[in-house]
């Protein structure tokens, strides 16, 4: 019998997760799987960053429970199955903490956190029997926001020495990424457009990457300040719905 209490703590969120997978549960909960409650995960993941983002501390207590109501529910159908449980998943990512912080737990010496860094990845790498460079961009996740990922990619292969000297050879090659772009676009080579589509995008995230920017978030905020000064020009605007949209291209300039 389910005991109601003022105050609930993990092991209860453990208890309720496993009655609501029980026969005796919700039915909904106990026809879901990893495949079903992917989407639930990275939303949820999203929605804590939103409310970072506001500085939004009520909700941000309330979407962190959110999310680790996810990875509760993704150990408990592993339990279900024998293959492991939350207790697990604890002992695991401590033992993690433990190995990837010598400075912390062991006799390494890290004065800053540039240093610690520095561990941290030569420990990831050797955990995962990484010896090249390009293990360490193969394993990126593949499902990663595309900026994101590119970001990333980008600061280890740096890290190997493979980068940029300056700004200016980035701008380089944007410009000729760009005069690449136009010239295709005008030939109408259409199978080299995407090519070179995706060299501007990569060139561009290397940039905001040396200028220590986070290209997810730029772009972000750009949309968002876009979506307000849109709004700002339609409802300003005394012409109908229809002109609106004839000059769209006066209107999408004004917004920006």
């Amino acid at each position: 019998m389910f005991k109601f209490k003022d105050n609930y703590g993990l092991i209860d969120l453990l208890e309720i997760m496993a009655l609501l997978r029980s026969e005796n549960g919700c039915p909904w909960d106990r026809e879901q799987d990893h495949h079903s409650i992917r989407m639930n995960l990275i939303e949820e993941a999203y929605e804590v960053a939103e409310a970072i983002d506001n500085d939004d501390t009520p909700l941000l207590k309330e979407e962190l429970g959110d999310l680790l109501l996810q990875v509760v529910f993704h150990a408990r159908i592993e339990q279900e199955i024998g293959s492991f449980d939350f207790n697990e998943v604890c002992n695991d990512i401590c033992k993690k903490l433990i190995y990837r912080h010598p400075h912390v737990f062991g006799d390494v010496s890290a004065e800053n956190s540039e240093q610690v860094l520095k561990n941290w990845d030569e420990l990831k790498q050797k955990s995962k029997g990484q010896d090249k460079v390009y293990q360490t961009l193969e394993s990126v996740p593949k499902t990663l926001p595309a900026l994101m990922k590119a970001q990333k990619v980008g600061k280890r292969a740096a890290k190997s020495g493979a980068d940029f000297s300056n700004n200016a050879e980035i701008f380089s090659c944007l410009r000729k990424a760009l005069g690449d772009i136009e010239n295709n676009v005008n030939d109408e080579k259409i199978q080299h457009i995407d090519e070179k589509l995706g060299d501007f995008l990569l060139f561009y995230c290397d940039l905001l990457r040396m200028l220590d920017k986070n290209a997810e978030k730029l772009l972000t905020d750009s949309i968002n300040r876009f979506i307000m000064r849109f709004r700002d020009v339609e409802l300003s605007n005394n012409e109908n719905d229809g002109t609106i949209r004839n000059n769209a291209v006066r209107n999408i300039e004004t917004a920006l």
